[in-house]
């Protein structure tokens, strides 16, 4: 792990779970607030995006098991502060708005919060729109939360994330987290956030491709029947 010097601790880790994400890289850390320290997962990314994080101030995690999950729950260990976020690692998202998730959780009115994704035109392909759809109704029924998405925006503690346990170490992470934080007893909200078109040469490795989401799906419904 490779981590630039802090002049003081940070009020939020970021975790970014990146597989060659090097075009991205530059403007979403660029838009981190203020007291936001990211924590780049680099998941075996072969086109220089771990420099790319490292020159722009973040600290990277070498992370060599594949998966997003893996990827995701190495940020996780990797972060010191207290609350910690997850964001993509594209430019789909605006790290500026991590606010939104964070501060609920900050403030100790929420336990976790997801970013519910509002999508600009073209941002969000009709497969993974009805794919993420299915799977809130599936949770749902299998938690009672009434969420509308999955969204990859979100906040909680880090101790008591780390405390849940997680398992997953595919695309079924985000939803085993929302599944075993509801199975605690946290207190789950969703905020809107902005969803937009993802930086020219980035490719969404779970939605991007109607085998991804099918791959997406598979892995999800297997940690709802578990």
């Amino acid at each position: 792990m490779t981590s630039p010097a802090d002049p003081e601790p940070a009020t939020v880790d970021v975790v970014l779970p990146c597989l060659d994400e090097a075009a991205s890289l530059p403007w979403v850390l660029s838009r981190l607030p203020a007291g936001y320290r990211a924590v780049v997962a680099d998941n075996g990314s072969t086109d220089g995006s771990a420099e790319v994080a490292a020159r722009h101030g973040a600290t990277v995690v070498a992370v060599p098991q594949r998966g997003f999950g893996a990827a995701a729950h190495a940020g996780l260990e990797a972060a010191t502060a207290d609350v910690v976020c997850f964001c993509d690692a594209d430019g789909s998202m605006d790290p500026a708005q991590l606010p939104r998730v964070a501060d609920p959780v900050l403030a100790g009115t929420a336990d976790l919060v997801l970013g519910r994704r509002r999508p600009a035109r073209g941002a969000w392909p009709p497969h993974a729109r009805v794919a993420n759809l299915a799977l809130a109704r599936m949770l749902r029924r299998r938690t009672g939360l009434r969420l509308h998405d999955l969204g990859p925006m979100r906040a909680a503690r880090r101790e008591a994330l780390l405390g849940l346990g997680l398992t997953d170490r595919r695309f079924g992470y985000p939803l085993e987290m929302v599944t075993a934080a509801s199975d605690a007893g946290w207190r789950v909200r969703e905020v809107d956030t902005d969803y937009a078109v993802r930086t020219e040469g980035s490719r969404s490795k779970v939605t991007g491709t109607v085998l991804g989401t099918v791959r997406t799906i598979r892995d999800m419904r297997a940690v709802l029947y578990r």
